[in-house]
């Protein structure tokens, strides 16, 4: 069995910023790509940004403020969020790519969430 949990969000004005982590833990082989998604209020699930072992990547939306990082020793991503605005107000989860054994194929795992509120 694996988990995600994640953590740091919050309620932050405009302009401001936030660090997100996520932790895999449990049956871990290995891990491909990892990144975040968020969903706001009436609008459809999407992607923030992922990360691979070669090179990370972002929503137009975000690129130049958002940046994803990994610390594969921990099973760790952060997601580092400058310069927020009220646009960014969403529940971000956590996903990962991880496969819990040699044989066996990867499969998707996803966080519970945590809620990102950018508001003066």
């Amino acid at each position: 069995q694996v988990q995600l949990v994640e953590s740091g969000g919050g309620l932050v004005q405009p302009g401001g910023s936030l660090r997100l982590s996520c932790a895999a833990s449990g049956s871990i082989f290995s891990i491909n790509a990892m990144g975040w998604y968020r969903q706001a209020p009436g609008k459809q699930h999407e992607l923030v940004a992922t990360i691979t072992t070669r090179s990370p990547n972002y929503a137009d939306s975000v690129k130049g403020r958002f940046t994803i990082s990994r610390d594969n020793a921990k099973n760790t991503v952060y997601l580092q969020m400058n310069s927020l605005k009220p646009e960014d107000t969403a529940v971000y989860f956590c996903h990962a790519h991880i496969r819990s054994h040699p044989v066996m194929a990867l499969m998707d795992y996803w966080g519970q969430g945590t809620q990102v509120t950018v508001s003066s």
